[in-house]
């Protein structure tokens, strides 16, 4: 896993550790980090609070600009519709994920980064995260599962 990969997985686990889906995201512009996210959406109770979503807002900001030309994702679980769009929308050139989310067979996460309809397409790569992004998501939901089964 390179540096930005190993940042992502380590978003992950803070969101593990405090309740969240474990997924973690960090955008890079001139192969340095200018943003990272992980999801929020328990603690803020807003649903839009996604990892990427949380990144990207803080990478705009950084850059005084919703276009984030240049710039690349790297997000530890493959993003949810809500986030690819995000993705496209902010022109990230590039988005890297670990591992799938499991109802991905459609290949719907491609047909929204290739849509015709956008002005901006994405390129997808995947990353060498996905033992480690897919045993934190697993831990995490037989945990919950474990602590719902008990109530």
């Amino acid at each position: 896993m390179n540096e930005f990969e190993t940042e992502a997985l380590k978003l992950a686990v803070r969101a593990y550790k405090r309740g969240e889906i474990p997924v973690g995201a960090v955008v890079v512009k001139d192969g340095k980090i200018i943003s990272r996210g992980f999801n929020k959406r328990e603690k803020k109770q807003i649903a839009t609070k996604h990892a990427e979503i949380v990144a990207i807002e803080k990478a705009c900001k950084k850059l005084k600009s919703w276009r984030l030309d240049g710039c690349e994702i790297y997000v530890t679980l493959e993003p949810c519709p809500m986030c690819a769009g995000a993705i496209a929308n902010a022109r990230i050139s590039t988005l890297y994920f670990a591992t799938e989310e499991k109802t991905s067979s459609d290949n719907l996460l491609e047909k929204i980064l290739s849509s015709n309809r956008l002005n901006h397409h994405v390129n997808i790569k995947r990353c060498d995260g996905k033992i480690e992004a897919q045993k934190l998501l697993q831990d995490f939901f037989k945990k919950k599962r474990k602590k719902t089964q008990q109530n």
